[in-house]
């Protein structure tokens, strides 16, 4: 037997998937376009090349940092567990083939879409070191740490793919264990450092992937090859524990008393006799689907958790058990929840229907006299009756936080003063400098050996009314922004459900068509309009006063804040309307195609053969 064969035959399976090539195509593109919008904007007047080439930068390596770290989440979190399901894993255990063949088998299989994208950046990346403000020692750190991660977030979704049977639990104990190791390291070392009030000092963080990137960037002296090693070694020794644990756990093992419907584990599941006895009488009867998909309630507990949890958070900053400095990182907190929210609803949304289609029940139900639209209600009831109240509770809760850290950074950075700008000219009338600061005093500067006239225009910071509006405008807009995306979410999760052959492909389809996609392209369209615009009002400001019109910026947080959420709710209703066409009028015809059979295409009808001549009979 060669070495290592569950490699060579998945590395050749691999290869020739078309995913392969158009992931790699897609990251390049992806880079491209970016890379092009800042030597775009590096051509206007004010930010210097050097500095556009930094934030290039910057941009393109905590984006591929992201999506190396969710590799292992989509990628090779279900890849052992599915085999488990399937029964195809015992299979290779009869074989003399050992757990690290499996394993490391998977592992490159499933790593060399990613690999193969990354490497497509890299090459855009370094153009960075062409326009400036990146030198060569920073951007090969910042490669060899991006390509850690990588092996980290995998070699993660491998360990708790060997204890899993379930798609949803692996994913979501891979999202703990990345969370725990990336996250919870520096903000462990920032809690102490702000107990013992001294400067931030790395000891947990050297867990971290994401602070091997911040430390690849650092000047002077840091800790990037103390962390570097210690993330490497703990991917090593999450893929040993992957490689150990798999030969053990593919048997379903059941437990005494695991056929009866008793016990603290079923009871977690599928809750108390009275729940579901009450469930059955209320449901069965008047939406059967509802309740087949209601039965399950230990994730509508884990998101009320997460819901109280964000509660009690900002009650207690309210009364002041937290410091008031805790609103400078709302923000972040809020954003990290509001993520792993659109993680859960693109999860939950389409895995209903991948299971029910892997088991034949979606064809036992329409062979039922229920029909397309009363299935599909079904589950939409179904998971408003599980997940509506503590969405509620945390679209709330996002509103009032968000309005209240914003009021308080407003008031932080009011505090400075006044915004002055000074412009100096010579004698030719030519500007020589431009200083704009923000103090209590004018500042001049100006060159030596030049007669410099100081033409200062000062800008009053805006008054507490208006920070209040502007506070309010963008919460609510926020929260009318995650409303509607996670209604996109749950729609265009459901038809992915029907179409993808498992539930993390269709999960990361659901996001990236929904979320990641549209966010880049939001971006740019807003960057470009708010720029036009505030240009319009620049120019009109100072041709009627002829100084500098920095009173027209204080409309920038309100229009780019309107104009995101007009394009969101736009581009999610056309999900929504899009996705239940689609669910009604085609759930039948898709219910009907096994799973990873081909589309059927219709052919193109040849032009007919012309017939024949006739020939006459001879006469008789």
């Amino acid at each position: 037997m060669h070495c290592l064969p569950i490699v060579n035959r998945e590395l050749r399976v691999a290869a020739r998937k078309r995913s392969t090539f158009w992931l790699r195509v897609a990251a390049a593109v992806t880079a491209m376009v970016i890379g092009s919008g800042c030597m775009v904007f590096s051509l206007f007047p004010g930010p210097l090349p050097f500095q556009m080439g930094s934030v290039l930068f910057q941009v393109l390596t905590w984006l591929c940092l992201g999506a190396g770290l969710s590799a292992g989440l989509f990628f090779t979190s279900d890849c052992l567990s599915e085999e488990k399901r399937e029964g195809t894993l015992g299979l290779l255990f009869l074989t003399d083939l050992r757990g690290y063949d499996v394993a490391l088998g998977k592992l490159l299989a499933t790593s060399l879409r990613g690999f193969y994208a990354l490497l497509a950046v890299l090459p855009i990346l370094s153009i960075t070191l062409c326009m400036g403000g990146v030198t060569g020692a920073q951007y090969w750190k910042s490669a060899l740490a991006l390509v850690n991660a990588l092996f980290f977030s995998l070699a993660a979704g491998m360990a708790v793919s060997a204890v899993s049977r379930d798609s949803q639990k692996a994913m979501m104990g891979t999202l703990l264990v990345l969370l725990l190791l990336a996250v919870g390291g520096p903000v462990a070392d920032t809690t102490i450092a702000a107990i013992k009030q001294r400067g931030f000092e790395p000891l947990w963080s050297l867990s971290s992937p994401g602070y091997v990137l911040a430390a690849a960037s650092a000047l002077g002296r840091s800790a990037y090859w103390s962390a570097l090693v210690t993330t490497h070694f703990l991917g090593w020794a999450l893929l040993a524990l992957a490689c150990a644990l798999v030969p053990h756990t593919w048997q379903e093992r059941k437990k005494a008393g695991a056929g009866r419907s008793s016990g603290w584990a079923y009871a977690w599941r599928y809750g108390g006799a009275r729940r579901r006895v009450r469930l059955r009488q209320k449901l069965i009867g008047r939406q059967p689907v509802a309740w087949l998909a209601c039965r399950e309630r230990w994730q509508s507990l884990g998101l009320w958790a997460i819901a109280l949890l964000m509660v009690s958070g900002l009650l207690a900053t309210l009364i002041g058990l937290l410091p008031r400095e805790y609103w400078i990182f709302w923000n972040w907190t809020g954003g990290l929840f509001i993520l792993i929210l659109y993680l859960w609803a693109a999860s939950q949304s389409c895995r209903f229907f991948v299971e029910a289609r892997r088991s034949g029940l979606l064809e036992l139900l329409l062979a039922t006299p229920l029909n397309e639209r009363q299935i599909v209600a079904g589950q939409w009831h179904a998971f408003l009756r599980l997940f509506g109240l503590p969405i509620l509770l945390l679209l709330g809760v996002q509103l009032g936080g968000s309005t209240l850290a914003q009021v308080g950074m407003h008031r932080m950075f009011g505090r400075a003063g006044t915004m002055t700008s000074v412009t100096v000219t010579n004698n030719s009338g030519s500007i020589t400098s431009k200083t704009v600061v923000v103090s209590s005093t004018v500042a001049v500067s100006g060159k030596a050996g030049t007669n410099a006239v100081a033409a200062p225009v000062s800008f009053q910071m805006p008054g507490p009314a208006w920070q209040t509006t502007i506070a309010v405008v963008s919460a609510v807009t926020s929260a009318l922004t995650t409303a509607a995306n996670l209604l996109a979410l749950c729609w265009f999760g459901m038809w992915m459900g029907m179409t993808s052959r498992t539930a993390n492909l269709a999960t990361l389809k659901t996001l990236l068509f929904v979320q990641v996609i549209p966010w880049f392209a939001m971006v740019f369209v807003v960057m470009i309009v708010m720029g036009m615009v505030m240009s319009g009002l620049l120019f009109r400001t100072m041709s009627r006063s002829g100084s500098a019109p920095f009173t027209s910026l204080v409309w920038w947080p309100l229009l780019s804040a309107a104009l995101t959420a007009a394009l969101a709710v736009a581009k999610d209703i056309g999900f929504i309307v899009w996705s239940r066409r689609k669910l009604y009028s085609s759930l039948r015809e898709e219910a009907a195609r096994s799973l990873g059979q081909p589309r059927y295409v219709v052919p193109r009808l040849l032009p007919a053969a012309a017939a024949p001549p006739v020939i006459a009979a001879p006469p008789q």
